[in-house]
């Protein structure tokens, strides 16, 4: 790696669903199965109209979780299926990537750290899946960022450039020196458009020898 300070990272930015937390498409995938529904149903209806699906609006809080899943199991039957939107919304539970948290510790340790997640009203949604023991460990983790940008609060949305501006702003740090972590190529294009390094989180292994080549320090115990 070249460690000259011009090319040196002073942030790490970090998806949270699918990069510190196991991927909702994961449990979506086992929900269709059980369900009969064609594999990755509903991850192409999330991507269809992307700024203006239910979705969408649920990740703006434009609409309340129950608009939502009414909005959601329409678009579905617009296309041809029966789903179930409040079983969509507890699949986004997720689980916690032991590895992926130590190695955010220690970039913690060396750079800036924050997060960047399309999520809901705090309490709502994923929530509804969660023990008290898993909603406790991952607020814990949640306290490991400088800054949690969450898209319910701001009312923008990843892939949004505006977004990922307001975190580096929130940092004090140029795109140029940030890496960010996300496992949706979507998500990492705008990123990459601003100067960022950016990493697709697919194997949780692969992603953290991606991101000890560019830190330059170990990230695993």
């Amino acid at each position: 790696m070249n460690t000259s300070h011009a090319n040196s990272p002073r942030a790490v930015l970090w998806d949270f669903g699918g990069v510190i937390l196991s991927s909702p498409f994961e449990a979506f995938n086992r929900y269709e199965t059980e369900a009969g529904l064609p594999k990755d149903f509903i991850r192409g209806l999330n991507a269809r109209n992307p700024d203006t699906n239910a979705w969408a609006k649920m990740e703006r809080s434009e609409v309340s979780l129950e608009g939502f899943v009414a909005l959601f199991e329409e678009e579905a039957r617009h296309h041809g299926h029966q789903v179930d939107g409040w079983r969509i919304l507890q699949a986004l539970s997720g689980d916690i990537r032991p590895q992926m948290v130590e190695a955010l510790r220690r970039c913690k340790a060396a750079f800036r750290v924050a997060c960047i997640t399309n999520n809901m009203k705090s309490g709502e949604g994923p929530g509804m899946a969660r023990s008290p023991e898993k909603a406790k460990a991952v607020a814990d983790i949640m306290t490991l960022f400088e800054h949690v940008v969450e898209s319910s609060k701001l009312g923008l949305r990843k892939p949004d450039p505006q977004i990922y501006r307001h975190a580096c702003d929130l940092l004090g740090v140029a795109p140029e020196a940030c890496i960010y972590l996300d496992d949706l190529g979507i998500n990492l294009k705008p990123a990459r458009a601003m100067g960022m390094r950016t990493i697709k989180v697919g194997d949780p292994a692969q992603a953290i020898a991606e991101l000890e080549a560019m830190v330059g320090i170990p990230l695993r115990g």
